[in-house]
């Protein structure tokens, strides 16, 4: 064996607990470890935890399984359309591997960041929001789903309502019943949210929050129509409500797509909206960088707020970022990635209309790395997905979008998760037969 092989083996058993290193001696066995510890009695903990919640408003339960479908990887064999992030092969390693090393060699690169954010980094963020947002309305975030909780947080009391898309992202409907909160849905067709009932839903409520994905929507991938970008604005204003943007798939579009719409956030003035975007969906699921941005008095509240939860995003990470994305690896990656989920999503269609022409297929999107899928009459959700996964295809079952009862049986399949266009050809083949199956 090569010394590299040996030296990594002897620092596996090392961490295991297994053999002690001294240098200039050599490697020896360690002391035997003490035995496990009887078990205990937790039981009292199901008292203690839910105890205090017995006047709460609306119940704060932490249910992350809506969540997990899209993090957990499926077993071995499996192919995975449930898959909520970049195949590996899609992923800009060797771009991220060069930009940490040169940024772990940067003057200060380990010391104590400015708690918003590198001021670099916050400057790059402002620019690719636009309009009014500048730098000193950003704050940079760890990942997405730090930031969408840190907004509702900052924004809404437990209790409270706050409006949500319907469908929408699983993940956000956890934040907010995890803070307590209750959400509301309000419908979304292919033009994105309908206006005229966010405006109902804001007179019903009360509420002083929407949280919405204006572009390539989470699941459905619509995009919100421009006729009803100043009209949901307008409305917020006059309810004296937020609006907070999940901004989070803009670097997935697609090769064919036209010019994108700005996001909400550079025709606010007036404060309106909290903007959120990442850059994890078009890096790794690791690369966990993203940024708030806002204006007026609610941006110290969501500076205290994310000082308090999470102090500040390690440099080093920040430092990678700045050189990840003034790298000429980084427009490069954007258009390969660009041509390449446009080719996926194709192939998916495609194999779709030919093996299952009975799945409802109503919008294709132009971004984004999933389609949105409407079953049947009479199809059960479980039953397919349980089949699918006997089939050797892991899917994401519609229920968990919706915050109150669901119109219909959907599916999400992504095509970003998987090897390649052939793996979505033989994963819809796989449907298809876990399909026949459950039509018995």
């Amino acid at each position: 064996m090569s010394p590299v092989t040996v030296s990594r083996a002897l620092a596996g058993l090392a961490a295991e607990g297994l053999v002690v290193t001294r240098p200039g001696a050599g490697a020896f066995r360690a002391q035997p470890r003490a035995s496990a510890a009887a078990a205990g009695d937790t039981s009292w903990q199901e008292v203690a935890l839910s105890a205090d919640g017995a006047a709460d408003l609306v119940p704060r339960s932490v249910d992350a399984s809506g969540v997990l479908v899209s993090l957990a990887a499926p077993p071995p064999g499996v192919i995975e359309f449930n898959g909520g992030y970049l195949h590996p092969c899609l992923q800009p390693e060797r771009a991220m591997a060069a930009a940490l090393s040169r940024a772990g060699r940067r003057p200060g690169a380990w010391g104590r960041p400015p708690m918003e954010g590198l001021p670099e980094l916050r400057e790059w963020f402002a620019r690719s929001v636009g309009g009014p947002v500048s730098a000193a309305g950003v704050l940079v975030t760890s990942g997405g789903q730090s930031a969408l909780t840190t907004a509702l947080r900052a924004l809404a009391p437990p209790g409270a309502p706050v409006l949500v898309e319907s469908p929408t992202y699983p993940g956000m409907l956890a934040i907010a019943r995890a803070a307590g909160l209750r959400p509301v849905p309000v419908p979304v067709d292919a033009d994105g949210v309908r206006p005229a009932l966010l405006a109902d839903a804001f007179r019903a409520t009360g509420a002083r929050v929407f949280v919405c994905q204006p572009l390539f929507q989470n699941p459905t991938g619509a995009v919100l129509a421009p006729e009803r970008r100043g009209e949901v604005l307008r409305i917020a204003r006059e309810a004296g409500a937020f609006v907070v943007e999940d901004d989070f798939v803009r670097r997935l579009v697609h090769e064919d797509a036209g010019p994108l719409p700005r996001p909400l956030a550079a025709d606010d003035p007036d404060g309106v909206v909290v903007h959120v975007c990442s850059l994890t969906k078009a890096t790794s699921p690791s690369f966990r960088v993203s940024a708030l941005a806002a204006h007026g008095p609610v941006l110290e509240r969501l500076r205290a707020i994310q000082v308090v939860d999470t102090f500040f995003v390690p440099r080093p990470l920040q430092e990678a970022t700045l050189e990840l994305v003034g790298s000429p690896a980084w427009p490069r990656h954007l258009r390969a990635i660009s041509a390449d989920l446009r080719a996926r999503r194709d192939a998916m269609t495609a194999a779709l209309r030919l093996r299952l022409p009975e799945l409802a297929l109503p919008h294709v999107p132009s971004g984004g790395y999933h389609l949105w899928l409407r079953l049947p009459e009479g199809t059960a959700e479980s039953a397919l997905t349980a089949a699918a996964l006997r089939a050797g295809v892991a899917v994401t079952p519609g229920r968990p979008y919706f915050s109150a009862e669901p119109p219909a049986g959907h599916l999400r399949l992504s095509f970003a998760a998987v090897a390649g266009t052939g793996e979505i050809t033989e994963g819809v083949r796989r449907l298809r037969t876990a399909c026949d199956e459950v039509r018995g």
